[in-house]
């Protein structure tokens, strides 16, 4: 009576492998939901990946508030991936020497360094994203304050890239440029978006440079063959044109089924964030979806023999209720039907990993 994630655990594991095997220095990323399996399923799988001889020796979390969470599954560095600010609750002393701390401001280095001397830092560099980082003239100014600190550890400069297609690799030589010039230490440089080929161009460009790729979606999620989303059925009911159902008192447009099936606004089902994509035929389906939200008809991300279905009604904090046209096989309760879900944005009531 859940929303089940069913991993082929060889399928899944051979995946991991193979990606860390074919990035050396790569970075784990272990945030937020943990991309639908858990921070702490992550971390342990991390720990897996390094067990096994792969090189893996950071792991990176979103926000401190994860640290704790994967520091007991891991034993490996972290890296905490939202710049650090001086409102940022002191780590455990334990944690300290594991942390990397990413600092994108001069006066919170100044702070950082004067609270915690023997820090490790990495800096972030500004890039076209404009989310955080230094600029070039900043990261001078950061080798002025790390030399006034000789106990600080500079572990490298972070360059977050944006997702859009298109090749990065002019953007990274200028921005490596600006930190080379600051001549502040700098050998290892944490990216988060590059192809493999821009990584195997970088690598060769800056030979005297650790590449440090940070990447989480295709790592977890990139054999999506690997992963199979469920829900339960957990009642059937025939209804006639005009019959009355559901919280808000909607009528049947035609004969056929309501299905209540397990996953609803807690699970995410039914939470959509915008995708990014500014097509034509993006925005006309979005025109689509909200008219057919004003009749009552939304395509579900649940499917019935390779079909999605509609919500009959908004989904419910813990299930769902379905449309099933007249003539449409019905399945029976206790039955399983697959659903399309966005891993980020989903909680699972159960994670079976199969072998």
């Amino acid at each position: 009576m859940s929303l089940t994630l069913t991993v082929d655990g060889p399928r899944w594991r051979a995946h991991l492998g193979s990606v860390a095997g074919a990035n050396p220095g790569i970075v784990p990323v272990a945030k937020g939901n943990g991309y639908g399996f858990t921070l702490g399923r992550l971390a342990r799988k991390a720990q897996w990946l390094r067990d096994r001889g792969h090189d893996v020796t950071t792991i990176a979390v979103g926000t401190y508030d994860e640290v704790a969470e994967v520091a007991s599954r891991w034993d490996g560095e972290i890296l905490v991936l939202t710049p650090w600010r001086p409102f940022v609750e002191p780590l455990d002393p334990g944690l300290t020497g594991r942390v990397i701390h990413t600092v994108s401001r001069l006066v919170d280095l100044e702070q950082l360094l004067g609270a915690v001397p023997g820090s490790r830092v990495v800096l972030e560099r500004t890039t076209s994203m404009q989310r955080h980082g230094m600029s070039g003239r900043e990261l001078w100014e950061a080798g002025e304050v790390l030399r006034r600190h000789p106990d600080a550890r500079l572990e490298g400069v972070a360059l977050h890239l944006p997702l859009a297609q298109g090749n990065h690799l002019g953007e990274v030589n200028r921005l490596l440029t600006d930190a080379i010039a600051a001549d502040c230490g700098i050998t290892s440089v944490w990216v988060s978006h590059l192809t493999d080929g821009e990584l195997a161009t970088l690598r060769e460009q800056y030979g005297d440079f650790t590449i440090r790729p940070r990447i989480g979606t295709q790592l977890w999620l990139g054999d999506r063959g690997a992963l199979r989303v469920t829900a339960t059925v957990l009642d059937v009911h025939p209804v006639d044109r005009g019959d009355i159902f559901g919280y808000r008192a909607r009528t049947a447009p035609k004969s056929g089924h309501l299905l209540v099936v397990s996953g609803g606004t807690a699970h995410g089902i039914g939470l959509e964030a915008p995708t990014g994509d500014q097509s034509i035929k993006a925005r006309a389906a979005t025109l689509a979806r909200g008219g057919l939200d004003a009749v009552g008809f939304v395509r579900s991300p649940y499917s019935i023999d390779g079909k999605q279905r509609l919500f009959a009604e908004p989904p419910h904090m813990q299930a769902s209720m379905l449309f099933l046209p007249h003539g449409a096989r019905v399945p029976a309760v206790g039955d399983r039907i697959d659903v399309r879900v966005r891993y980020t944005a989903t909680a699972f009531d159960r994670i079976v990993v199969e072998g």
